[in-house]
């Protein structure tokens, strides 16, 4: 008989291995290059993102000198004492920690904003009708911020709300806030306010080395899922002046 030129097959538990191998060694390079889950740590993004949504962020948009643009929804690093210790500590259980690390879980230790202004603008809030201006043309963000026919107008949470001007926006740099503006201690709180002498306005702008990416979707919980694109509002704000 000619002899059986099939190859044997592996044991179970070989194959089980090699796959959760393969499984791995895909979910970190997807995390490192592609696509990463994260939650929302705090209510500063209510009413399109609440605290503890699953949300996905997309990093290729960011690639070969690409860079945050105005209105986009961003997951960054924090740039210093951004977060409180709880959402700087993620999750607490060790699986979910470890599953975190190769891209199986949703991180945390990380603050999700949008995008109001990038290198050269100059952001003003606000004016008559409660409106923040960026480059001297008013934003229209009923779609979006809360509560947004009620609030005085869409300053920051803290003094000072309605009265400040930030910029020019440094190089390399994103002016941001949290859609919940009375509940998020975003780049306009970390503005120098009047009377105020140990503080630096440097401390408002986020480097854009430290935006992981873009946020496109929810996709946790079922009845919240969304898909998540740039306010056409951004659309008619002008170049910064040179």
């Amino acid at each position: 008989m000619p002899p059986d030129s099939r190859r044997k097959h592996r044991p179970w538990w070989q194959e089980t291995l090699l796959l959760l191998v393969i499984a791995v060694v895909l979910a970190v390079v997807i995390k490192t290059f592609f696509v990463q889950a994260f939650y929302i740590p705090s209510p500063s993004m209510v009413p399109g993102l609440v605290k503890n949504d699953r949300i996905l962020v997309e990093k290729p948009s960011y690639w070969f000198g690409g860079s945050p643009q105005r209105g986009d929804v961003v997951v960054f690093e924090d740039p210093g004492g951004w977060l409180s210790p709880a959402e700087e500590s993620g999750p607490g259980n060790p699986v979910a920690r470890l599953l975190t690390h190769v891209g199986l879980y949703p991180t945390g230790g990380h603050l999700v904003k949008r995008v109001i202004g990038v290198a050269g603008d100059t952001i003003t809030c606000c004016d008559d009708e409660g409106r923040i201006s960026v480059n001297g043309q008013p934003l229209d963000e009923d779609d979006y911020v809360n509560h947004a026919g009620t609030v005085k107008c869409r300053g920051p949470m803290g003094p000072g709300a309605c009265d400040w001007t930030a910029g020019p926006v440094p190089a390399g740099h994103v002016f941001v806030m949290g859609d919940n503006r009375t509940k998020s201690a975003d780049s306009s709180y970390h503005l120098c306010r009047t009377g105020q002498t140990q503080c630096d306005d440097d401390d408002a702008y986020v480097d854009t080395d430290l935006v992981v990416g873009r946020v496109f979707a929810v996709v946790w919980p079922h009845d919240h899922w969304d898909w998540l694109h740039r306010p056409a509002t951004f659309d008619d704000v002008p170049d910064p002046s040179s």
